[in-house]
């Protein structure tokens, strides 16, 4: 690709909020001598206002308008296409222009884009595609590229879905950027022009249908007045080319839902409850036309299904097929079905759930059911095998299930780039039937010859303007479009594009923003679980900071088995669970063997000795030791990497990014910190480095002189230095933690570890010798409402002392001379008594 971008820098950078997110059309300066090589006119092949080859017209319009401030002038119907753009469906050009040239094979929403020539077309197999094709164009016109090109494209599958877990209440289950932008008080709101600029968003990397509401779903979304809602929802959402998905309540049948017949049950085969959900189904179609079809997670985590009556889920997922096929919708049937398992027992392991209840169901289920597999077997971990499912049920049609929201890492609170991640699950070979089966063509439908199967992925945008609570987080869901329509595409050069869309082409923002994005996912990895242990951190409450405790003892089983000596998942079929007998054999032999499975999926399929030596030499616990700082020494360099970009970001966006990257610096202390301790308090080994447990600037709370604190006793212990903290004695009275000073004079970094707790919003003021260095107040609370602070992190809270309240402050280049007297004074808020964990006085450059 050639570009022009090196010399069409912007020449300021203004006050951006995110909201318009990678299609901000920035003004590029000096471009008006390239004029000439943009067209005069614009011919739109249909006139129809909201028809989405309309709404290409109009994105034309005001994208060349808005980057190279030219004016064209808009045409319906045929017009001299010389010095024109023309878009439309490949049909509407013949019949306005006749029959095109090399005619393109296109496939359902495919485009064909030329800029060759005195004409650019921009063409679609249907109308959705000349719009995909548009933002393509536009793209290109954005970065600065004038590149002659001639080419077509097609998507890889013909599913590529967004899943909302948004609830009627407004809120959002794992959603990180606010409030619902389609509920509030049980209804679809008023208001949805939130809801049709994020569908504009989605059709610019040609994601073509939004599930708008929680799979673990609620009846009341099916009232008559939800259903028009949900007819309003589509209206606005039309226009881009992006249809309306609903996730349905299994016994809704059962609930007394206004407007519904209220059953008795909620068995499929029953008579009542299949004309209950034909009767339901036709009255959406009423209002939703076009309505992409429906979502079911069903027995899973407590929810209610076809199990429940001893009905098979193939049963179940042919309910809603029947019911959606004279309107040609789809099913989306989630593959998230899984018992608690008892820990004592050696072979019980959840992976082993999606094979064991679908593969015996293969063939069964109706032509419009796609199976949705979350793309490993447990839960969007940090490091998961790809789901044996997709090899195993070769006669259904399947879809892979990923999750662009950071559930399990770091939840957008973290830099972290998942596209790696997932390019590892869609390149994988599968081998089945000894034949090349990579998962992303397996979920196209190529490998098996299926009709139906693509993309899945969790989202949960809200009403913050970065859409999902992070604008270097937005990285992730520009890619997860560009790889459902392209899943060969290199994750490198997407999160190129989107940086020079969303932030400009300025190298050194290009450069930098892909280092820090590059090595985001083996950093978050490295300092919250490697070797396959999975994300160590707390999955009984709130998936956000580390404790490793809560992985067993509970029927989850996203179990280590970690004890005294030995740590890791056996799930050979030699000795243990039988997971890795669940893959082709070619797979199996790999996984099942110590020697030929690879180290960073160890602890996933072997128990072994904390001294157990790895492929690199080192042992287990070393290993753990060692990446574990790495990876945390990693994450402060994003820091300082962002901070180089002062003045070349405009200053919102680079203040807000500022304080995330801070927080992670930080927070991946507090991640390190929990996990070396911890497993050092439990395996007795030491660091053969000698960092864990030594930490010589660190001056733990309760060996301060104390006055109006007590010491606090921290659980999980791990989650705080030295075990404890400090709180104040009382919720009204403030504290004060002194200490002389003992280092050498010098300039230094302080910094504060403290906690910060849901329902209060404790103060605190930093000072040397009683002079002020610095205060600030514990409010980096989640959304609340459509409230936020000047600073606010969209983390799940938590309301204790634990790994995801911990938090940290720094104060950057303190004069300090030996003997001088460092104290804090916190004030209670609420329920949170100002708590403290240590303080360290760091050398520059240096971090404990």
């Amino acid at each position: 690709m050639h570009l022009l971008a090196f010399s069409l820098f912007a020449g300021f950078v203004a006050a951006e909020s995110g909201l318009a997110a990678w299609l901000r059309y920035a003004p590029l300066s000096g471009s008006q001598h390239l004029h000439s090589s943009l067209p005069s006119h614009i011919v739109a092949l249909n006139s129809t206002v909201g028809s989405p080859v309309y709404t290409a017209g109009q994105e034309l319009h005001n994208g060349i308008q808005s980057i190279y401030g030219k004016q064209c002038n808009i045409h319906h119907g045929h017009w001299d296409a010389a010095s024109s753009v023309v878009v439309g469906t490949v049909d509407e050009y013949t019949k306005a222009y006749g029959p095109l040239h090399n005619a393109p094979t296109l496939i359902a929403d495919g485009y064909w884009l030329s800029t060759e020539g005195g004409t650019i077309q921009i063409l679609g197999q249907n109308e959705r595609g000349a719009l995909y094709g548009t933002f393509q164009y536009l793209s290109m016109l954005a970065q600065g590229n004038f590149t002659k090109v001639a080419y077509a494209s097609n998507p890889d599958a013909p599913i590529r879905w967004t899943n909302e877990w948004d609830n009627l209440d407004g809120s959002i289950e794992r959603g990180f950027a606010g409030p619902s932008i389609f509920f509030a008080n049980g209804v679809i709101v008023n208001n949805l022009t939130r809801v049709s600029e994020y569908a504009r968003i989605l059709a610019s990397i040609g994601i073509n249908a939004v599930v708008v509401n929680n799979v673990n779903a609620n009846a009341s979304l099916l009232t008559p007045q939800n259903i028009q809602g949900l007819g309003r929802i589509a209206d606005v959402m039309r226009p881009y080319g992006v249809q309306v998905g609903i996730s349905l309540f299994f016994a809704s049948p059962t609930s007394a839902v206004q407007g519904q017949a209220n059953l008795t049950t909620f068995d499929p085969i029953d008579e009542s409850v299949v004309a209950w959900w034909t009767n339901v189904t036709d009255q959406i179609y009423e209002k939703v036309p076009d309505m992409a079809g429906y979502l079911v997670k069903a027995n899973s985590e407590g929810q209610p299904g076809p199990l429940t009556y001893n009905r098979t889920l193939s049963q179940g997922a042919n309910l809603f097929a029947k019911a959606l096929q004279p309107h040609r919708g789809i099913v989306m049937f989630r593959a998230f079905v899984y018992n608690q398992l008892n820990e004592s027992d050696w072979k019980a392991d959840r992976a082993n759930a999606a094979v064991d209840f679908f593969k015996p169901l293969d063939g069964e289920f109706d032509s419009n059911v796609v199976i949705q597999i979350k793309y490993g077997p447990i839960d969007f971990q940090v490091r998961e095998p790809a789901s044996p499912l997709f090899a195993n049920i070769p006669q259904t049609n399947t879809a892979i299930e990923l999750q662009v929201t950071q559930e399990y890492l770091g939840q957008q609170c973290h830099l972290v780039y998942l596209p790696p991640l997932w390019k590892t699950i869609l390149d994988f070979d599968m081998q089945a039937d000894d034949k090349p089966s990579l998962v992303r063509n397996i979920v196209s439908g190529e490998r098996f010859n299926k009709s139906l199967g693509g993309y899945a992925g969790v989202v949960n945008v809200g009403t913050n303007e970065t859409w999902i609570g992070s604008h270097l987080a937005m990285s992730n869901l520009y890619a997860y479009g560009r790889l459902a329509w392209d899943p060969t595409s290199d994750p490198t050069s997407i999160l190129q594009d989107w940086i020079r869309l969303t932030f400009g082409a300025d190298p050194s923002v290009v450069n930098t923003i892909t280092q820090m994005s590059l090595e985001s996912w083996p950093a978050y990895e490295n300092y919250s679980g490697n070797l396959g242990i999975q994300t160590l951190t707390d999955i009984l409450y709130t998936h956000f900071g580390p404790n490793p405790q809560s992985q067993d003892g509970n029927g989850y089983c996203q179990w280590t088995r970690a004890d005294q000596k030995s740590i890791g998942m056996d799930r050979t079929v030699s000795n243990g669970t039988g997971f890795s007998g669940q893959y082709p054999s070619a797979v199996a032999s790999q996984y099942e063997n110590l020697a030929t499975t690879p180290d960073n999926l160890l602890l996933w399929f072997h128990h072994v000795n904390y001294t157990t030596i790895l492929k690199s030499g080192i042992s287990v616990i070393q290993d753990f030791y060692n990446q574990h700082y790495a990876g945390a020494a990693t994450a402060q360099t994003f820091l300082t990497q962002w901070q180089s970009l002062k003045g070349k970001i405009d200053e919102e966006r680079y203040t807000d990014q500022l304080f995330r990257q801070s927080f992670q610096a930080g927070h991946s202390l507090v991640w390190r910190d929990a996990i070396v301790n911890f497993y050092h308090n439990l395996s007795s080994i030491a660091d053969s480095s000698n960092r864990v447990g030594n930490y010589p600037h660190r001056i733990e709370a309760e060996s301060m002189e104390l006055d109006g604190y007590s010491i606090y006793a921290v659980n999980p212990f791990e989650t705080a230095s030295n075990k404890t903290a400090i709180v104040t004695s009382s919720n009204t009275t403030a504290g004060t933690a002194s200490y002389t000073l003992t280092c050498g004079s010098g300039t230094y970094d302080v910094a504060v570890n403290y906690f910060d707790q849901y329902g209060g919003n404790s103060s605190y003021v930093l000072s040397i010798n009683d002079k002020t260095v610095g205060n600030w107040t514990a409010n980096f609370r989640p959304w609340i409402g459509n409230t936020e602070g000047p600073r606010v992190l969209g983390h799940t809270p938590s309301i204790y002392l634990d790994g995801h309240s911990a938090i940290r402050v720094t104060f950057s280049d303190v004069t300090i001379a030996m003997g001088d007297v460092l104290k804090i004074v916190g004030t209670p808020n609420g329920v949170e008594k100002a708590p403290l964990d240590y303080v360290s006085v760091l050398p520059l450059g240096v971090v404990d």
